[in-house]
C-alpha cells in the first residue's frame, strides 16, 4: 500500500514516472549512452506534495474528523507521527541522496505485489467506506463509530506516505511510515470486530445481513493486515530496505 493499500493505499508502490526518474539516477547503463548536457546536471525537482492520492486522502481525514467520527487519540497519531519521523529523518536515518530519490525496493510491476496492493484498497478502504455510508442509512451508529478509525488512519498513512516520498525522506523511514500505521490499526481492528460482536441483541444496530458483513468486514481486515504487517513488513520489508540503505551508506562513505 504506498505499501498501505495499493492505488489508493500502498506501502511500496510508486507512481510510473517516479519509477523512471529512479532508474535514471541510479542505473549506470542508462547515463552510459548519455553525454552531459546542461538539463542533466540540474538537479531534479522536487516531486508533487499533493498529488491526487494525497489529495484524496486529505479529503477523508478532514471529512471524518469534522464529523465527529475520530477520536482525538488518532487525529494525535497523524500528527505525532508526522513530526516523529522529521525526527528521525534527521537524527538515525538522513537521506543519503538529498537531491534524488531513494530506488524502490521492491519491483513496481511485479503482479503478486499489484495483486496484494488491490486486495488491500478493495478490503481496507472501498468496502468499510461503502459499509460506513450504508450505516448512515440503517442508523448503525455503533458500526460507524468501530468502523471509521481503521479507515481514518488508513488515508493518514495515505497522506503520510506521500509526505515521506515528496521530500525525499530515506528509505528507513518510508518504511517506518508504513509499519507505525499497520501497527496502529490493528488495535482499531480489534476493537471494530469487538464491537460487531456485541451488536448482537442490540437495537439501531442496522439489519441481520449487515451485522454479518460487518463481522466479516472487520474479521478479513484483522486477517489481511496482520499479515501484511507480521508476514511481509517486518521480515521482508523492513529488513530488505535498512540492507539497502546500510549498504549504500557503506558505499558513500
Amino acid at each position: 500500500m504506498s505499501s498501505g493499500v495499493g492505488p489508493t493505499c500502498n506501502d511500496i508502490s510508486l507512481p510510473r514516472e517516479e519509477e523512471y526518474e529512479h532508474k535514471e539516477s541510479y542505473d549506470p547503463s542508462l547515463k552510459s549512452v548519455q553525454k552531459p548536457t546542461s538539463a542533466s546536471t540540474t538537479p531534479p525537482k522536487k516531486a508533487s506534495f499533493l498529488t491526487f492520492r494525497q489529495l484524496n486522502a486529505l479529503a477523508i481525514i478532514i471529512v471524518f474528523s469534522a464529523s465527529g467520527m475520530v477520536s482525538l487519540e488518532d487525529f494525535a497519531f497523524l500528527f505525532f507521527s508526522l513530526v516523529y519521523i522529521y525526527f528521525l529523518s534527521k537524527v538515525a536515518f538522513p537521506p543519503l541522496h538529498p537531491e534524488a530519490k531513494e530506488p524502490p525496493i521492491f519491483n513496481p510491476q511485479s503482479k503478486l505485489l499489484r495483486l496484494h496492493m488491490f486486495i488491500g484498497a478493495t478490503i481496507g478502504f472501498f468496502l468499510p467506506i461503502a459499509y460506513i455510508f450504508q450505516g448512515i442509512l440503517e442508523g448503525d451508529k455503533e458500526g460507524i463509530k468501530a468502523a471509521a478509525p481503521h479507515v481514518f488512519l488508513l488515508a493518514s498513512q495515505v497522506f503520510m506516505d506521500g509526505v515521506a516520498l515528496s521530500y525525499r525522506f530515506s528509505t528507513p523511514i518510508q518504511v517506518l511510515v508504513p509499519l507505525f500505521y499497520n501497527s496502529r490499526r490493528l488495535l482499531t481492528l480489534m476493537d471494530w470486530l469487538m464491537a460487531e460482536i456485541a451488536k448482537v441483541d442490540e437495537e439501531h444496530s442496522g439489519s441481520i445481513r449487515r451485522l454479518y458483513i460487518g463481522r466479516g468486514l472487520a474479521l478479513a481486515n484483522m486477517a489481511f493486515w496482520s499479515f501484511n504487517l507480521f508476514g511481509f513488513i517486518l521480515p521482508v520489508y523492513l529488513p530488505k530496505a535498512f540492507r539497502m540503505y546500510y549498504s549504500e551508506y557503506k558505499v558513500k562513505d
